[in-house]
């Protein structure tokens, strides 16, 4: 096959140089310098293009499918559709495929997240690096973390996976979803207040869909209490974030294990300088294993597509 017959795909983003490596050698790659000017960027290509590859934050708007006439298949690095518009992908055929090989290290993250939170592990480790182990007096008391109330936000299949985890540690579990989990043998509440209410640890698993915003308001941040803990490792705007850091910084809430923030990477002051609050930069997915299964996870979709006119992990 010469290089004028290879088919073409536009790289939406930032993506692993593994992932571009193993397509770059068998299909075209033209780079999209801007995600508003999809066509201006990639010029008389833009007509040739038939798949894509884009990322959850990006995703696929309608306006970036239309200057795409021939698209048949994107591959997103992540498992977020909130950017990516659905519908219009349907209505135009377009198959849209997602990396859904990332789920256990996310639940993971969660448990790390709030165990750091309720023992000050973060907050110890500070302690000793300023050098006020002796001189400063012993360090605040943590919280016991294992035999407590986890509330789960969301249940999913991180929410599930966080479940297994979190009944390992001899928790009560219970959970809000507005689509209810029939398999799922832990209590259902009727909202995401009651939940809080009755949770010393919440955590935050909803997908994070269009127009979705503020899942967790101050209202629900009250309702978890000054000794309760918040973890967030869905999505930032899915919480209001000027309540978050009210409730940090008044007591309202215990603490805060974050991965994800409202405007990335942007993250209030407020928020990095509390005692009671871990911040990560959004890595709750970044190991070597599964970022390397998320690398072949896309190049598979791609190449089955292209080779058999099916994808291996299509969204349905």
């Amino acid at each position: 096959m010469t290089a004028r017959d290879r088919v073409e795909i536009a790289v939406i983003g930032n993506h692993r140089p593994a992932v571009l490596e193993a397509l770059g050698a068998e299909f075209t790659l033209h780079e999209v310098e801007s995600v508003d000017d999809v066509a201006g960027s990639l010029g008389a290509a833009a007509e040739r293009i038939r798949g894509g590859l884009s990322s959850p934050m990006i995703g696929l708007s309608a306006p970036m499918m239309d200057a795409l006439p021939k698209l048949e298949i994107v591959a997103l690095f992540g498992v977020g559709l909130e950017r990516t518009d659905l519908t219009y992908a349907r209505e135009r055929g377009i198959v849209v495929t997602t990396t859904p090989v990332l789920y256990e290290d996310v639940a993971d993250t969660a448990v790390v997240l709030a165990m750091d939170v309720s023992r000050r592990i973060t907050a110890g480790d500070r302690w000793v690096r300023v050098g006020h182990w002796g001189p400063g007096g012993p360090p605040a008391s943590g919280r016991r973390f294992s035999g407590k109330r986890a509330g789960i936000l969301g249940m999913g299949r991180i929410g599930r996976l966080l479940a297994q985890r979190l009944a390992a540690f001899d928790m009560t579990i219970g959970y809000y979803d507005p689509r209810p989990a029939p398999d799922v043998d832990h209590r259902l509440y009727s909202s995401g207040v009651e939940l809080a209410r009755e949770s010393d640890f919440l955590f935050l698993c909803a997908a994070g869909g269009p127009g979705q915003r503020d899942l967790v308001d101050a209202e629900m941040l009250a309702a978890l209490g000054p000794e309760g803990v918040f973890v967030n490792i869905a999505r930032g705007w899915l919480v209001d974030e000027k309540a978050l850091v009210d409730a940090v910084v008044t007591g309202t809430i215990g603490g805060a294990g974050l991965d994800v923030f409202a405007d990335e990477p942007n993250v209030p002051q407020a928020l990095r300088e509390a005692d009671n609050v871990v911040v990560l930069p959004h890595i709750a997915s970044n190991t070597v294993e599964s970022r390397h299964a998320m690398d072949q996870c896309m190049i598979d979709n791609i190449r089955s597509w292209f080779a058999t006119g099916t994808a291996v992990t299509p969204v349905p």
